[in-house]
This record gives C-alpha cells, sequence and structure tokens, in this order.
C-alpha cells in the first residue's frame, strides 16, 4: 500500500512502544531501521524482544539519512524537545498524543515542520480503523436521518483497584501509573473520541467542560501534581449543527462506547479501541421505541433483539490495510500458552492498530501527497484537549482559534456495505404490533 519501503526510526521504547509493535509485523512496508531510548536497559530489552537494531543516540538516529519517518514515543515532558531535533534532521515525524501540553509550542512545531518541507502529524489515528470509517460512511448516507447527538464514554476502569504497578508491557515496560495520574486521565484519553468525533462531523465552535479530582487518594507515592483532574466532562457543540459529550474518568467501570442519535435511528459501537468493534444500527421505529420501556426487554438481550432494540450490526468496511489476526512481531515465537492467551485477548478485547497512523503517514511520503491529517486538524484537538483538562469546576464556555476544512471518510474500502434500506428495514414484528402499541400510552 506504500509503493517503496520506508525508513523509520522508533524513538521511545517505554510500555506504548509494545502497543505500536503488536501490529507492526502486518507492515512489512516499513523498515525500522533504528529503535533507541534514554534508559539503556529499556532499550536493550526491546531491541532484544523485537530484534531491533539499538541505536547509539538521537543523534546517530538523526544522522541516518535512509530514516524518512520518526515515531516520537516518548513521555508527554519529551514531545517538544524531540520533535523539533527530528525536524531539524529533516525527518518527517509522527508523535505520540497529546501533541505538547503548550498551544503555542504545538503551533511552532507546524511552523518548523513547514519551513522545512516537512510533515508532522499526532496520535491518535483510530478515525481510519474499519469501525470508525464504517460508522461515518454509514452516517453519510442517511442510516440515522439527521444526525443530532453524539455521546462518547471513555470510562477506563477504577484502575487503583487493579494493582496497576505490576502491570509490564511485552518487552517488559512498567505501565507509568504514576505518570498516568499526574498527567490525568483527559490528556492521555480525550482525544480518542475528539479525534473520531471531528473527523465525522467537523470543528468545534465552541467547548464547555468540567474538571476534578473524584479519587484524591489513588496511591500512596507522591504525585506531582496531585491535583490533576481524574474525571472530566466535555459537551461540544459543532459547527454542523450537531452536540456532543465526551466523558472520561479512571473511576468508573470501563466503557467505551460511541453513540450517534439522529432523527431517524441510531449507531452504536462498543469501543473505540478494537479496530473492527461492530457497528450496530437501530432505524427507529413504535416498536423498538416502546418495546424499550418494558423491565424484560431491557433485562435480556434476547428478547431487546427480538424486539429490533439495539439495532443489527452493519456490514463492515474493510481495507487493504485491514489485517484479520495481527501477531506481535517478536525475535521468538512465544510458548503455546501464551499464545493461546493472547489469542484471547485479541477476539475479547479486540486490538487498537496504533502503527496505522504512521502507515498512512509513510504511504504519503512516498507517494509525494499531504499528510493523513492536515495541521489545523490536529492543534484543533490538541487546543480542545488542553481546554478540557484546564476546565476545572468553574470554566465558561471555550471557543477555539484553530479550526479546519471538514474531513471525508477514506476512499480506500475494498468492499462496499450492504444497502442499509434493505438490511434494516422493519420486519414482520415490526408491521405487525408497531400500530397496535399506541395502546401503551393509555393511562
Amino acid at each position: 500500500m506504500i509503493g517503496r519501503k520506508i525508513g523509520i526510526a522508533i524513538i521511545g521504547c517505554g510500555y506504548v512502544f509494545d502497543k505500536y509493535m503488536a501490529t507492526a509485523g502486518a507492515y512489512p512496508q516499513l523498515d525500522i531501521r533504528h529503535v533507541w531510548d534514554i534508559n539503556p536497559e529499556r532499550l536493550q530489552a526491546a531491541s532484544q524482544c523485537y530484534d531491533l537494531p539499538a541505536a547509539t543516540g538521537l543523534d546517530a538516529v538523526l544522522a541516518d539519512p535512509a530514516v524518512e519517518l520518526v515515531l516520537n514515543l516518548t513521555s508527554i515532558d519529551a514531545h517538544e524537545v524531540v520533535t523539533r531535533a527530528c525536524l531539524e534532521a529533516g525527518k518527517h515525524v509522527y508523535c505520540e498524543k497529546p501533541l505538547t501540553s503548550d498551544l503555542a509550542v504545538s503551533e511552532s512545531l507546524f511552523d518548523l515542520a513547514a519551513a522545512q518541507g516537512r510533515m508532522l502529524m499526532a496520535a491518535p489515528c483510530n478515525m481510519f480503523s474499519d469501525s470508525v470509517q464504517t460508522l461515518w460512511r454509514a452516517l453519510a448516507s442517511g442510516a440515522v436521518g439527521r444526525p443530532l447527538l453524539t455521546y462518547a464514554e471513555f470510562d477506563d476502569n477504577p484502575i487503583y483497584l487493579m494493582r496497576p504497578e505490576g502491570w509490564r508491557s511485552r518487552s517488559g515496560a512498567p505501565w507509568p501509573y504514576l505518570h498516568e495520574y499526574e498527567a490525568g486521565c483527559t490528556w492521555e484519553h480525550v482525544g480518542y473520541h475528539l479525534a473520531w468525533m471531528c473527523a465525522v462531523f467537523g470543528p468545534v465552535r465552541s467547548v464547555t467542560a468540567f474538571s476534578k479530582v473524584a479519587v484524591p487518594h489513588k496511591t500512596d507515592q507522591p504525585l506531582h501534581p496531585a491535583d490533576t483532574p481524574d474525571f472530566s466532562v466535555a459537551v461540544l457543540d459543532f459547527e454542523s449543527g450537531v452536540v456532543g459529550r465526551i466523558t472520561c474518568s479512571i473511576a468508573v467501570p470501563l466503557d467505551h462506547r460511541m453513540r450517534v442519535i439522529g432523527d431517524e435511528g441510531e449507531m452504536v459501537v462498543s469501543s473505540y479501541n478494537a479496530y473492527r468493534a461492530p457497528v450496530w444500527l437501530e432505524r427507529f421505529s413504535t416498536l423498538t421505541l416502546n418495546a424499550r420501556k418494558a423491565l424484560s426487554v431491557r433485562r435480556h438481550a434476547l428478547l431487546a433483539g427480538i424486539f429490533g432494540v439495539g439495532g443489527k450490526p452493519l456490514k463492515m468496511l474493510q481495507f487493504p490495510w485491514s489485517v484479520a489476526v495481527m501477531q506481535p512481531n517478536a525475535k521468538r515465537r512465544p510458548s503455546l500458552p501464551k499464545r493461546v492467551v493472547a489469542a484471547i485477548k485479541r477476539r475479547e478485547l479486540g486490538i487498537q492498530d496504533k502503527m496505522l497512523g504512521p502507515v498512512l503517514l509513510a504511504r504519503a511520503i512516498a507517494a509525494g501527497a499531504s499528510a493523513p491529517l492536515p495541521p489545523a486538524f490536529i492543534l484543533h484537538l490538541n487546543e480542545l484537549t488542553l481546554a478540557i483538562q484546564a476546565a476545572g469546576t468553574t470554566s465558561a464556555p471555550y471557543v477555539p482559534r484553530h479550526r479546519f476544512e471538514p474531513l471525508q471518510p477514506l476512499a480506500d474500502a475494498i468492499n462496499q456495505p450492504a444497502d442499509w434500506r434493505v438490511t434494516h428495514a422493519p420486519g414482520l414484528l415490526d408491521r405487525l404490533l408497531g400500530p397496535r402499541l399506541d395502546a401503551l400510552h393509555q393511562h
């Protein structure tokens, strides 16, 4: 899909590095020439786990003319320094989210990229997932009529109760739980939902947000700062007329749903994280809207299905880079028990193809095309993220300075969705019972 191999280097071999490497083996067009980390032990562990060449330093990476693209997977604090050095060395850069914690700094990095004639792009890339692209294409075809509202949840479990101190990645990197608490759930998480919402519904006119520490005591270790919000909620007024709401927390059991409600129906995706999570479409009818009032229907999935509550899954779009089974690209083949556990995790938890963003950027580099996401889009997300994080308990509506021209779904689908008008038309039960359900409204 790239046309020629692109030499890349990965800077930062912490916990998120393994998330990228989980799908790297699916993309042989990426030539990983160097990995480097400021921590020698971490560098050695990552290099050995994936059989990748360990660089002697950042200068050595940037001096390699075969490296065209650098993945900056360092901590947020280091994003600016590393990204700036890479751009000044004439490299394209893909950076983990958020790009920086200072909007003026992010703006200066894009100015530098433009001056150098290089592309700068930042995570997340989940708007390119099969699930979001399917939802997006269905919305464009009128599947739910006129979109009115969109809700997104990023409740990521009460992790302070789940012993995160012992979590390790595939190559042995500890999960940086103290950093997660210090950075907060908004910086780390809200971008996943902002990305697909803004891609689908366009720029945000204004955001009204609230953020607060809901769980003051998460660890006995000192935190700097100690008062970073672990809960936030934002209401988004999109220029397109759609109203959105995003909730982030690390105090509520896991819920990653994405919902779009229109004047004729609703679509629901269970997770941003599973790139082929089913997209459910319910076309509203008298039967479905009334049936969900019944306690038995709400309690039993079988009854809900019979009455059409929740709808049916859409045919999933698939793209040339969609990979059904994404095996980790490790040096040594894992034992059978580990492979079984990995297969169960892929099935039950899905897989987030973080490497897809760098791959699409590499494709643009090879083709001499523009970056898949324009700078204005990334700056818009960066600005919204910082505004939501800083909202506090008394924030007034915030009007972003940056906006972007609305994006379009990808045109690369190698299969076409079934006609939703046929696959999701009212069934026999709906036609028989629908007209009689008005009796439920006689009190």
